[in-house]
């Protein structure tokens, strides 16, 4: 089954990542530990996306499941 992402928050995630981490970033909008994977997938036909940190710092991770540039917020939530 392919289900559409689901709207996790309206804006992005404030997220603090060291260089080289591994984020497995939510996709599905469905899991309880936005915006990391908690396996709340499962039966989507949606995956979770791996993105490695390319440095230390704050990022600012997708909450709408909409970007153009994932995991990465693009701002497309504020035409929602």
């Amino acid at each position: 089954m392919n289900l559409e992402p689901e709207i996790a928050q309206v804006g992005p995630y404030e997220w603090e990542v060291e260089e080289g981490d591994l984020v497995m970033w939510c996709r599905c909008g469905r899991s309880g530990t936005q915006p990391i994977c908690d396996g709340s997938h499962a039966g989507t036909g949606i995956s979770p996306m791996g993105w490695r940190a390319p440095g230390t710092g704050t990022v600012f991770l997708c909450g709408c499941k909409q970007t153009a540039n994932p995991p990465l917020c693009d701002g497309r939530h504020n035409d929602l």
